[in-house]
């Protein structure tokens, strides 16, 4: 899924800028001088996240989120080069999700985009939301899109190495024998499956762990089986 991205600022050079880093990430980006022309571009664009400016001509980035709350419901990073508390919690206030204050580091926001997006993709409205999408720890599981999702970054998981973690998430807390994830997995009885399940579990762990020599994820029940962790 491609996702589109609303950069409203009265700055033009912090627009290109946002918009060059966005587009590196992949995100498409539609741009507004200021609130009104925010609040225009969103009747006619499809838009997944909005990045505010406050200080803008014509309408400010306060009034636009207010007016932008009364009909939608998408996230809404506000950019602000007042970093008051009490700046900060009038913005959130108005509906912002999020709130940095100017300068800030190109890498920071665009952690608070991957962040508001994965947020509203679990607990939010968009139609390509699966309503049995499992979470568990860091890690986000679409049974319907077969992605799998650590902490922000997507995983590409082969599909065998998905239905094992798929059934280890569905699952958590629960230890499965060697014999046991094979014969959900495979869908045939077990015969000499440890080497054949115990290479999926590794390369599952050399994509999602950190360290695997220490999974914080699938973590290993010696004697017994595999499991992922309950929260």
């Amino acid at each position: 899924m491609e996702y589109t991205i609303l950069v409203a600022d009265d700055d033009q050079a912090i627009r290109d800028g946002i918009e060059i880093y966005l587009k590196n990430e992949g995100y498409r980006v539609v741009k507004a001088a200021d609130g009104q022309e925010a609040l225009d571009v969103l009747s006619n664009e499809d838009v997944h996240l909005v990045i505010m400016d406050v200080m803008m001509p014509n309408l400010d980035g306060i009034a636009a989120t207010y007016k932008i709350r009364e009909e939608m419901n998408i996230p809404i990073i506000m950019l602000s080069a007042k970093v008051e508390e009490t700046d900060k919690i009038l913005g959130l206030s108005m509906g912002a999700d999020d709130y940095i204050g100017k300068p800030f580091h190109p890498l920071e926001l665009l952690a608070r985009v991957k962040s508001q997006l994965r947020r509203f993709m679990t607990f939010g409205t968009y139609e390509q939301k699966a309503s049995n999408e499992i979470v568990v720890d860091g890690l986000t599981l679409n049974p319907d899109t077969k992605q799998l999702f650590v902490e922000d970054e997507e995983v590409n998981l082969t599909p065998i190495e998905f239905k094992i973690t798929q059934l280890l998430m569905e699952n958590a807390g629960r230890v499965f024998s060697i014999d046991a994830i094979y014969e959900r997995v495979w869908k045939e009885p077990a015969y000499n499956a440890d080497n054949i399940v115990a290479v999926h579990i590794r390369k599952i762990r050399e994509k999602i762990e950190v360290n695997p020599k220490n999974p914080k994820y699938v973590k290993v029940v010696w004697g017994v089986g595999y499991k992922i962790d309950k929260l």
